[in-house]
């Protein structure tokens, strides 16, 4: 794949300082506004933690796929400080308020919601029709090719085939935080049509997306993506945005289907329970070359049980983000 402008590939990074003054004194007050109590995996404070993961997501793109024309990173209002990166990667870098992307859709700000920004970032003005949505936690750890995640005009995905049939209906299980992304494919999947018995999860990666996919989506069911940017904070009712573009890919065959598993997922908490060898030995493996994606869920926890992680993971991405002369 050409890398001009015409075939350009653009990043979208989602980024939230959940410590931040103003962040705080807003979610706690539409928090105590609701009407309905809220899911915990809505109000979980671990979802707006920032703990220096994007300046690691940044680094590594850098350093593992420096074809990539422009990163926007999504916050609400400032962006963070980027003076410990480089000049050059600086320079590919813009920040996008989230009212530039909610315009019509107004009055859903504030949002404390990452799938109601998840619904709106290909209104980004200048995005390119090829691009990769990252979440801050997921870093590139070796080289990583276009073709690694676009062939041709396809995206790459990558994930597994799910039976979620047994959770159809189960008000039990929606009350859990931990089965909750799994409903909102659920949701996604079925408004295509799909059965929940054969429904597509993506892995815990970057997500290849086409602009054009999720504008077409976006005129096809309009009213429910006013639903789902809506919510101020995560609701079990929505669908996962990510969830909705990958299955009309696959209906259309417009999707590559990814074989190998060349991606490692340390959830929030893991290892807490098991001997810290265990996982040390699976962040060792982030060295092995075939690994290209790397998600740390919750980067202080994992450094419970790991504590050099932070050295891990500078080490598997190609250096800890740069501090330009002064």
């Amino acid at each position: 794949m050409c890398t001009d402008d015409a075939r350009a590939i653009d990043a979208v990074i989602t980024w939230v300082d959940g410590k931040a003054p103003e962040h705080l004194m807003k979610r706690a007050q539409y928090v105590s506004a609701a009407i309905a109590p809220l899911h915990e995996n809505a109000v979980n404070p671990h979802r707006w933690a920032d703990s220096d993961e994007i300046f690691y997501c940044l680094q590594s793109i850098e350093n593992n796929a420096p074809w990539i024309r422009t990163i926007w990173i999504v916050a609400d209002g400032r962006g963070p400080d980027l003076s410990r990166l480089s000049r050059d990667l600086r320079a590919r870098i813009r920040v996008v308020d989230h009212r530039e992307i909610f315009k019509g859709f107004e009055a859903a700000l504030p949002t404390f919601n990452s799938l109601a920004i998840e619904s709106l970032i290909w209104r980004i003005e200048g995005l390119s029709e090829y691009f990769l949505y990252f979440n801050d936690d997921v870093f590139l750890t070796a080289p990583l090719s276009p073709e690694d995640v676009f062939r041709g005009n396809k995206p790459v995905l990558r994930g597994k085939w799910v039976d979620n049939s047994h959770l159809t209906g189960d008000a039990v299980a929606r009350s859990d935080p931990a089965l909750f992304n799994r409903f909102m494919q659920m949701n996604a999947a079925q408004m295509l049509g799909v059965d929940p018995c054969r429904i597509f999860a993506a892995a815990h990666v970057v997500h290849p997306m086409r602009r054009s996919v999720m504008a077409d989506l976006f005129a096809h069911y309009p009213q429910a993506f006013a639903e789902n940017i809506g919510h101020r904070f995560r609701d079990i009712r929505q669908f996962l945005p990510m969830g909705l573009h990958n299955h009309a890919c696959i209906n259309r065959q417009g999707a590559v289907m990814h074989p190998h598993g060349d991606h490692l997922h340390i959830r929030s908490g893991q290892g807490l329970d098991q001997d810290p060898q265990i996982t040390a030995l699976l962040l060792q493996g982030i060295a092995d070359t075939q690994i290209k994606f790397l998600c740390v869920n919750d980067l202080p926890q994992l450094e419970q049980v790991v504590p050099d992680a932070r050295m891990r993971i500078a080490g598997a991405i190609g250096g800890t983000p740069s501090v330009p002369p002064a």
